[in-house]
């Protein structure tokens, strides 16, 4: 579950952040049943992309990739 949110807030972010460059912008809705996996950016220290993986509430396996800044916690 943490980690739904910390990519939720990721989409939310980046698409703010687009938001500056352009008049219209939305955010996103991802219809998350479950989560397969989220890319490990740990050991990043600058925005990379992450891919997350996951099931919709149809059964069908989707995934999305945005951007996200690393932690820098395994350096």
């Amino acid at each position: 579950m943490k980690a739904l949110l910390s990519v939720l807030l990721a989409l939310t972010t980046t698409a703010v952040m687009a938001g500056e460059n352009s008049p219209a912008t939305t955010t996103p809705t991802l219809d998350i049943a479950t989560v397969i996996s989220v890319t490990d950016t740990s050991t990043a220290c600058d925005v990379v992309p992450a891919t997350m993986v996951y099931i919709d509430h149809q059964g069908e396996t989707r995934q999305v990739t945005y951007q996200v800044m690393g932690n820098c916690s395994g350096v």
